[in-house]
């Protein structure tokens, strides 16, 4: 059964600043998503995930490559009318819940926004029934609506920002690291309301983290991306059983283990990536087994498919 792409990226590069100082944060990067699923892409600190992600909303410019939304490119100059429509069929809740909400600005504003900015209500007594039912919708009071940002707590906020995104009826909903600033014992909450939210509304998430236990517990698929290049992608339970890729390695060992006794002799990996002799043999991205992708050379490809499980 063929299944329906929402979203596709292909060769994408971002870079910022001028002329000798120019950086690439995002390097031929492709990949698709299927309406419905939930595709992590995971990476450290500065692999540009969150770039690939304010690229897909049209936040930063990309410098080469196309994005394309159910069919239609939405990347570089579009007509102000598929501009609209991507405004709101596509979202994004961000990483911070206390720098992405205007302290100055009550919840009923807040959660606005976006219905402000495309005039999506066509009186004020539909605005507020839009703004107290997606308040409800992620588990929130609608009397919440003329309280200021500051009277919440951390997961409260979250929530906040998730009605934002939810109020404008998205299909694709791309979430920056939502939990990475919450405390622990709220974590789970938030993951759990959003699978929920798939659930009933029919979301499509591009999930990113630098944590892969969370993705391993909300991802359908994963992409590693390191220094702006996806090394390895391949459905979630595949990466955690089959990792091949040493980054992909690397970071699977920094996950905690719930055991004290074994994670004190657990052995970190630590990743070089001066291990790869790309100066000959110049690596492609490979397509090693149905549905699991690695980029590198002949040689390492060869290795990496006597490893398979």
């Amino acid at each position: 059964m063929d299944r329906e792409i929402l979203l596709e990226v292909k060769n994408l590069k971002v870079e910022f600043g001028a002329k000798k100082n120019k950086f690439t944060a995002v390097d031929g990067v492709s990949f698709h998503i299927y309406k419905g699923e939930t595709f992590g892409l995971v990476g450290e600190s500065g692999s540009g995930k969150t770039t690939i992600g304010r690229a897909i909303v049209r936040i930063n410019e990309i410098s080469d490559g196309e994005i394309i939304f159910k069919g239609k490119k939405i990347s570089g100059k579009i007509d102000p009318q598929l501009d609209k429509e991507i405004t709101r069929q596509i979202q994004m809740i961000f990483q911070d819940p206390i720098a992405s909400l205007n302290e100055r600005s009550k919840v009923d504003y807040i959660v606005s926004e976006g219905l402000y900015n495309i005039k999506n209500y066509k009186s004020e007594e539909e605005r507020k029934q839009k703004v107290a039912k997606s308040l409800m919708d992620v588990g929130l009071l609608p009397e919440f609506a003329s309280r200021f940002p500051h009277e919440f707590s951390g997961g409260q906020r979250q929530r906040i920002g998730v009605a934002r995104a939810l109020i404008m009826e998205p299909e694709l909903i791309i979430a920056d690291e939502p939990i990475s600033a919450l405390d622990v014992s709220i974590r789970a909450q938030v993951l759990n309301l959003l699978s929920e939210l798939q659930r009933e509304k029919g979301l499509t998430y591009l999930f990113i983290a630098h944590d892969l236990s969370v993705v391993r517990f909300i991802t359908d698929r994963v992409a590693v991306i390191h220094k702006g290049k996806i090394v390895e992608l391949a459905d979630t339970q595949e990466i955690f059983k089959n990792p091949l890729h040493p980054y992909t390695k690397a970071l699977l060992s920094s996950i905690p283990l719930p055991d004290p006794k074994r994670e004190r002799k657990k052995k970190l990996i630590e990743y070089n990536s001066n291990i790869h002799d790309y100066s000959i043999d110049k690596p492609k991205w490979v397509e090693i087994r149905h549905g699991h992708y690695i980029f590198g050379n002949e040689i390492e490809i060869e290795k990496w498919k006597k490893g398979l499980k």
